[in-house]
C-alpha cells in the first residue's frame, strides 16, 4: 500500500529510480530529476541573484567549504534558491545564505506533483552544454535529415552505454545526432577513456572499447576531466546520461525508437 501511495504521490522520484536501472552506477549518487516538468522556461545564468552568490560563498569559506558558487537562481518555493557550483552538483539555499539543502522539492499544488526545479536545470544545462566544445566530443551525425541532437555522458565499460552505443545506426537513421562526452565512472576507467580521446581515429577507439578490447594511444591533451567536471555540474550520476537539446535528463538508456521519439519530443 506505501508503495502505491508513494508512486501516486512522487512520480519524479520514482522515475529517478527508474533511470538508474537502465544506467551503470558510479561513485558519486547525485541523481537529478526532470521526468515531471512542464516546457523549460527561459531563465538562464544572466538572471542569478549576485548578492547572494556572495553571501554563500563568503559562508562557504568561512565553513572551510572550498567549492566555488557560479549563481543562485529564484524557484518558486518563496525564499528558496537553487544554486549551482563549479564541479559540484546543485543545491538549494534560503535567502540569508546560510544554509544548504540537498534534495528534491515537491509542488503539491495543481493537478499532479511538479519538481520546482526541473525548468531551471533543463534552462541551465542546454546553456551550458550549448557552450561545450563541440571539438571536444564524439560525435555520429544524423543519416538522414537532421531532428534532433542529444548529448550522453558514456563510460567505455558500461554495460547499458554498450547497448546504446549498438544502436547507433539506427538512431542516426532516425534523423538523431549522438554527441558523447566522456563520462569515466571510476578512477581506473580514466586511462581508458583518455586513451579513446587521444586516438587518431576516436570513433573507432570507442567502438573497440565498447566492444571490450583494448585501446592504446599516446597520451595527449584531452577533455575528459573537463566532462566529468560538466557532468559532476548538471548531477550526473550514472552513464549513460542522455540530455535533449533542451537540456532535460531522458536517460538512461532506452530503445532506439523510444530515445528517438523522446529526444525529438524534448528537443
Amino acid at each position: 500500500m506505501r508503495q502505491i501511495f508513494m508512486h501516486r504521490l512522487l512520480p519524479p522520484t520514482l522515475m529517478a529510480s527508474f533511470l538508474l536501472l537502465s544506467a551503470c552506477s558510479s561513485g558519486n549518487s547525485h541523481a537529478k530529476d526532470t521526468s515531471n516538468a512542464s516546457q523549460p522556461t527561459t531563465q538562464t545564468s544572466s538572471q542569478s541573484d549576485t548578492t547572494l552568490v556572495k553571501t554563500l560563498q563568503d559562508n562557504l569559506t568561512q565553513a572551510g567549504v572550498d567549492i566555488t558558487v557560479t549563481n543562485a537562481l529564484p524557484t518558486t518555493m518563496p525564499d528558496i534558491y537553487w544554486v549551482s557550483f563549479e564541479n559540484a552538483p546543485a543545491m538549494f539555499t534560503d535567502k540569508s545564505g546560510e544554509y544548504l539543502i540537498q534534495g528534491q522539492i515537491v509542488k503539491l499544488s495543481g493537478d499532479y506533483p511538479t519538481d520546482i526545479t526541473a525548468d531551471i536545470q533543463s534552462s541551465l544545462a542546454k546553456e551550458t552544454l550549448a557552450k561545450a566544445n563541440t571539438d571536444d566530443m564524439i560525435i555520429y551525425p544524423a543519416t538522414s535529415q537532421h531532428k534532433a541532437s542529444i548529448y550522453v555522458f558514456s563510460d567505455p565499460t558500461c554495460h547499458y552505454c554498450r547497448m546504446l552505443h549498438k544502436d547507433i545506426k539506427q538512431l542516426n537513421a532516425g534523423g538523431i545526432e549522438v554527441r558523447y562526452l566522456a563520462w569515466p565512472r571510476s578512477e581506473q576507467d580514466i586511462p581508458l577513456t583518455e586513451a579513446i580521446w587521444c586516438s587518431q581515429d576516436r570513433k573507432a577507439a570507442l567502438t573497440a572499447a565498447k566492444l571490450g578490447q583494448t585501446v592504446h594511444a599516446k597520451h595527449c591533451k584531452n577533455p575528459v576531466q573537463e566532462h566529468l567536471a560538466l557532468g559532476r555540474s548538471l548531477g550526473v550520476s550514472g552513464t549513460p546520461a542522455v540530455f535533449a537539446e533542451s537540456g532535460r535528463q531522458i536517460g538512461g538508456y532506452m530503445p532506439a525508437k523510444d530515445l528517438i521519439h523522446t529526444a525529438i519530443e524534448q528537443r
